[in-house]
C-alpha cells in the first residue's frame, strides 16, 4: 500500500472510530430518554387520578372521621379499560391494548385497590413510590414482574392522597417498559442505518478522491523531489516553484471535481440544440426522394436545408468558442487597450449592417479609457452587443453607445429601442443556449453570444449586465477596470 492510499485509509479508519464512538454514545442514551419521556407521562396520569378521587370525598362529603377510602368505582373502571379493543396506529406501531396499572394504598402502604387484582391487602408502604408519596415527596421506582428478567420491567410513579391537608393514602400507577421498547429497538435500528450509512458514503467519497485527485499530490512530490535535487539554496526561487506547484495542484483538483459535471451539461444542452435543425433536414431530405416533386418545392427544400446546416455549423462554431473561452483561467497576455478608439471601430461596423434597415447607431463617450486587456476579446464582446441590439431594433431604430468612467471603472453601454426583455426571462438572458425570437423574424440565435460576453468580462475582471431601460428598450453594461498605462501608439486595435 502506497503512503497515499494509507493517508486514505487512516482518515477513513478516524472517521469510523469517531462515528462508532458517537453511535455507541446515542445507542446508549435512547433508551433512558425514553423512559424519562414515559416517566413524565406517569407522573401527570398519576395526579390526575389522585385528583378524581380526592373529588369524590368532596362531592359525597366525606367527613375526615371516616378513613376508609373509597374505590369501589375503580374496579369496573378498569374491567371495562382492559376489555376494551382499539386499534391505534402511533409513527409505523398499532397499539391494540390498554397497559397501565394501577394500585391504592392507605396511610399505612395496604393496598385498598389493585387493577391487576393480585395484591389487595399486601403490605406496599416499603417500596420506594409508595414510601416516598406518603411522605410527602415525589416516588418512582421500577420493578419486574418476574425476578432477574429485565424484559418485564416496569415503571410506577405515586401521587399523594389528601384530606383536608393530611395524607390519607397514595396512588401508584404503571407502565410495561416493553410497552415503549419498540419504540427504542425502532429508534435504535434507524440510528446504526444513518451511522452505516455515513462511515460508507465517506468510503466512496475517499475512493472518489484517491482516484481523481491524487495528481495534486504527486504534484507537490515532484516539488520536494525538485527541492532535494537543488545545490544551493535560494528562497525567492524555490518560493516562486512552491507557488507554482500548489496552483496546478489547485487547478488540477478543481477541474477533475467539475469536469464531467461540465462536460455532461454541455453534451445535454448541446444535444437539445441540435435537435430541431437535424430534424427539419432530415425531414426535408425524405420529401427530396419523393418523384414527382415540382421544382419550386424542391428548391425550398434545398434552401431549407442550407439554412440548418449553416445553423448547425453555427452552433457548433459558437460552442467551440465559448468552451475555448471557459478553458482560461487568465489572460496569456494583455495590453492597454483605448476604448474610444475600438468602439468607435465597432460602431462603424454596426451602422453599416444596421443600414439597410435604417437602424443608426451613434457614440457618445465623456473621456476616453484605457483598460488592459485584449483588444481582439474586448471587441468581439462590443461586436455581440452590438449584434444583440440590432437584431432587436425596429425597423429605423436608434442605438446608443456610451462611455463613461466611474472612478476606476469604465462603462460602456449598449442601449437599444425594441421591445425589451419579458419578465420571465429576465434571469435567463446569460444561460447557454437561451434565446428570445426576433421581432422581425421571429427566429431565435444561438443563445450563446451573451455568455461569451460574460467570460470575457470575467478574464477581464469585469462585470456585464443586461435589464430594461426605464423608458422602453433593453441596456447592456459592461463594466471594465480602468488601467494606469497608457496604449502604445504604434499599436493598433483590431
Amino acid at each position: 500500500m502506497t503512503k497515499r492510499n494509507r493517508v486514505f485509509a487512516a482518515i477513513l479508519l478516524a472517521y469510523a472510530i469517531g462515528v462508532g464512538g458517537l453511535m455507541w454514545r446515542l445507542l446508549a442514551d435512547i433508551d433512558p430518554r425514553y423512559r424519562e419521556s414515559a416517566e413524565e407521562s406517569l407522573v401527570e396520569t398519576a395526579h390526575l387520578i389522585a385528583a378524581l378521587i380526592e373529588q369524590r370525598w368532596v362531592e359525597r362529603a366525606v367527613t375526615p372521621a371516616e378513613p376508609v377510602i373509597d374505590v369501589a368505582v375503580l374496579e369496573p373502571l378498569f374491567r371495562d379499560l382492559y376489555a376494551r379493543e382499539f386499534d391505534a396506529e402511533i409513527f409505523g406501531f398499532r397499539k391494540t391494548r390498554f397497559e397501565l396499572r394501577m394500585t391504592v394504598v392507605d396511610a399505612q402502604g395496604v393496598v385498598l385497590f389493585d387493577s391487576l387484582g393480585r395484591a389487595v391487602g399486601a403490605d406496599h408502604s416499603q417500596w420506594r413510590d409508595v414510601k416516598r408519596a406518603l411522605e410527602g415527596r415525589y416516588g418512582a421506582r421500577t420493578t419486574p414482574d418476574l425476578v432477574n428478567d429485565a424484559t418485564t420491567a416496569v415503571m410506577y410513579v405515586a401521587a399523594p392522597l389528601k384530606r383536608e391537608g393530611q395524607i390519607v393514602g397514595a396512588v401508584s400507577v404503571g407502565k410495561p417498559a416493553q410497552s415503549f421498547g419498540q419504540f427504542v429497538e425502532a429508534a435504535r435500528r434507524k440510528t446504526i442505518l444513518i451511522g452505516v450509512t455515513s462511515v460508507l458514503a465517506v468510503a466512496l467519497l475517499v475512493v472518489i478522491l484517491s482516484v481523481w485527485l491524487v495528481r495534486p499530490f504527486g504534484l507537490l512530490a515532484d516539488y520536494v523531489r525538485y527541492v532535494r535535487a537543488q545545490r544551493g539554496f535560494s528562497l525567492p526561487r524555490l518560493g516562486r516553484r512552491a507557488l507554482g506547484t500548489l496552483g496546478a495542484a489547485y487547478d488540477e483538483m478543481r477541474d477533475a471535481l467539475t469536469g464531467r459535471s461540465y462536460v455532461a451539461d454541455y453534451v445535454q444542452t448541446l444535444t437539445h440544440e441540435l435537435k430541431s435543425p437535424l430534424s427539419a433536414i432530415r425531414g426535408a431530405a425524405e420529401l427530396l426522394h419523393e418523384p414527382g416533386m415540382p421544382a419550386v418545392d424542391r428548391e425550398r427544400f434545398v434552401a431549407n436545408i442550407e439554412r440548418e446546416t449553416a445553423r448547425i455549423q453555427q452552433l457548433v462554431d459558437r460552442m467551440m468558442e465559448l468552451a475555448a473561452l471557459e478553458s482560461r483561467r487568465a489572460l496569456e497576455r494583455t495590453e492597454a487597450v483605448a476604448l474610444r478608439v475600438l468602439l468607435d471601430e465597432c460602431v462603424t461596423s454596426a451602422a453599416a449592417a444596421g443600414a439597410s434597415r435604417g437602424v443608426k447607431v451613434a457614440l457618445t463617450a465623456e473621456a476616453d479609457a484605457v483598460v488592459d486587456g485584449d483588444p481582439l476579446l474586448l471587441q468581439r464582446a462590443v461586436g455581440n452587443l452590438l449584434d444583440n441590439a440590432l437584431d432587436f431594433s425596429p425597423q429605423g431604430g436608434h442605438i446608443e453607445v456610451a462611455l463613461a468612467l466611474k472612478g476606476r471603472q469604465a462603462e460602456i453601454a449598449v442601449r437599444d429601442h425594441g421591445p425589451g426583455i419579458p419578465d420571465y426571462a429576465d434571469h435567463k438572458v446569460f444561460e447557454k443556449f437561451y434565446s428570445l425570437a426576433r421581432p422581425g423574424t421571429q427566429r431565435k440565435s444561438t443563445g450563446l453570444g451573451l455568455p461569451f460576453v460574460r467570460e470575457i468580462a470575467a478574464l477581464h475582471h469585469g462585470r456585464i449586465t443586461l435589464r430594461n431601460a426605464p423608458d422602453g428598450g433593453a441596456l447592456a453594461t459592461l463594466t471594465l477596470p480602468v488601467s494606469a498605462r497608457t496604449p502604445d501608439p504604434a499599436t493598433r486595435n483590431p
